[in-house]
């Protein structure tokens, strides 16, 4: 029996072939991006590139980076969270009250902050699972819930002017504020924040990628009915999402609170835009189903580039509003694009 032998590809074709997957990881396009950004920033501006301001960007897209990976999981099941702007401040100001009045220890401040945010997010996911209400008008609604607990928890029952409450706890604080490894290789130290981001982006890359939970977001978003039908708790995975977005989110308002040494009562407003943005940015479709931590997390860089940039070169902060909406929009259109045309 005669047999075939297949053509072996050559060097030029094997090379093709390897740049043609390259370009097809979805978060190869948005790394290029960012690297583009960078080049460009370093020759408009010198300082751009300056150990302060470098740490500057880091420390400002740590907060956004750590609300996205919650987002993303949120995304990635086909919903969506208005609500962790408002969340983040309602945590901050209730662990800096808390440690303010004496009620408790700091350490135990910190985790009730931590477990009021992760319940406002688990209000969100029953009202969601159970309900059955739409995730868009149901965390719409938080939204507007947080942000009057926000005002409830700096004022009191008295309805007074509402105002911030100050941060007293150096521990607490050094999650927002803290450097380490000062007087080493680097002059001032690499901020805690930036250091906490990575660590968490590490575990839940990992988190998605080899722990059956993980492969399960990824199913309810992919087809929640297929996923239902072959085992898939849908409404629990639903629950555990939304849960890790609202503690996630008081984890950015309690060392946003560190940073700034106060919980502001109007901390977060708008944060949820920059947030959605960085993920779609980084891949995620808001049809649900597709998305990465690791897009997400240079979603945000770039969006924390963009804004330095604006600063730096001195551009008008309503040029940056409109900058970062006609980003978003973008973002969504390539989604919609790509999708259609697989």
């Amino acid at each position: 029996m005669a047999t075939t032998t297949q053509p072996v590809p050559s060097s030029q074709e094997q090379s093709a072939a390897s740049s043609r997957r390259l370009f097809q990881i979805r978060e190869f396009g948005v790394l290029l991006a960012l690297i583009v950004l960078i080049v460009a920033m370093s020759i408009l501006s010198p300082s751009f590139l300056t150990e302060l301001n470098v740490f500057n960007v880091l420390r400002g897209m740590s907060t956004i980076g750590i609300m996205s990976i919650g987002i993303t999981m949120v995304i990635v099941t086909g919903g969506i969270d208005l609500s962790i702007g408002s969340i983040l401040a309602a945590a901050s100001v209730m662990t800096a009250r808390l440690i303010f009045t004496e009620v408790t220890t700091p350490f135990m401040a910190l985790l009730l902050g931590l477990a009021f945010g992760g319940f406002l997010g688990l209000i969100n996911g029953l009202v969601i699972t159970k309900l059955k209400v739409n995730p868009f008008i149901t965390t719409l609604g938080m939204l507007t819930v947080a942000r009057g607990l926000t005002y409830l928890l700096a004022s009191g029952l008295q309805g007074t002017v509402a105002s911030n409450v100050p941060m007293r706890d150096e521990g607490v604080s050094f999650l927002g504020n803290g450097y380490v490894l000062q007087d080493s290789f680097l002059q001032r130290g690499i901020p805690f924040p930036v250091i906490l981001m990575l660590v968490l982006v590490v575990i839940f890359i990992l988190f998605l990628r080899y722990t059956v939970l993980g492969r399960q977001i990824y199913a309810v978003g992919s087809n929640e009915v297929a996923a239902r039908l072959s085992g898939v708790p849908t409404d629990r995975v639903k629950l555990f999402v939304y849960t890790l977005t609202g503690t996630l989110s008081a984890l950015a308002g309690i060392m946003t609170a560190g940073l700034l040494r106060t919980a502001a009562t109007n901390a977060g407003q708008g944060v949820e835009l920059d947030v959605i943005a960085a993920v779609v940015i980084g891949g995620a479709s808001l049809s649900g189903g597709e998305g990465s931590i690791l897009g997400a997390i240079i979603g945000a860089a770039i969006m924390a580039v963009v804004r330095n940039a604006f600063v730096l070169l001195q551009f008008p902060s309503y040029a940056q509003s409109i900058t970062i909406g006609v980003v978003i929009v973008a973002a969504v259109a390539v989604d919609r694009w790509r999708r259609r045309n697989r």
